[in-house]
């Protein structure tokens, strides 16, 4: 074999390896949107503690639970604030 062939060789099998590893990229991207969409409202905790926080009666629950819930419902109301 000589060099020119392995340097062929070598060549096909970079962009063999590099075409594999994009379409790997390729569907692990396409198979995180596809289950971004079934989660929906997973990754934002605040927005859904705030909704919940209006039919919770304060009263039934833990003083510490309570300053944990309002320090994340003012956490996303100033992101919401900011955003605007």
């Amino acid at each position: 074999m000589t060099i020119i062939e392995m340097l062929q060789q070598s060549a096909v099998l970079t962009i063999v390896g590099m075409a594999v590893v994009f379409i790997f990229l390729w569907f692990m991207t396409v198979c995180i949107s596809f289950i971004g969409k079934f989660f929906k409202g997973v990754d934002e905790p605040e927005k859904n503690m705030a909704q919940g926080l209006k039919n919770l009666p304060l009263e039934t629950v833990k003083p510490e639970i309570v300053a944990a819930i309002t320090v994340a419902v003012n956490k996303y109301q100033n992101e919401e604030r900011e955003q605007s």
